[in-house]
């Protein structure tokens, strides 16, 4: 039994190695189970940034069996949004201090 792996949009943005993929192979992969799904995005983990295997939703029409998915994001953008975001909600206890020391 064949799994058909295509690769979203966001693991092509979080991991370089995926969008060379996407690139020179196209968006669908095929392999020989499951598990060959899973060690192939470990592989591409390795050393950039994490990927993974996701089931299709059940209502899912299209050929494919799994996605190669990732959250595309920024760390440090994130950190910014939550600060940004406790002040927004009346936070104003804060451990950040002037520079001046006042």
């Amino acid at each position: 039994m064949s799994v058909v792996v295509a690769i979203k949009p966001s693991a092509r943005k979080r991991n370089a190695k995926a969008g060379t993929l996407v690139f020179e192979d196209g968006v669908c992969h095929t392999f020989p189970s499951r598990d060959a799904a899973e060690r192939w995005a470990d592989d591409l983990s390795a050393g950039d940034g994490h990927v993974w295997v996701a089931t299709a939703h059940p209502a899912d029409d299209s050929p494919v069996d799994c996605y190669l998915v990732s959250r595309a994001t920024n760390a440090k953008l994130e950190a910014a949004y939550d600060k940004r975001r406790r002040r927004t909600r009346g936070d104003l206890k804060s451990d950040q201090r002037s520079l001046d020391g006042a």
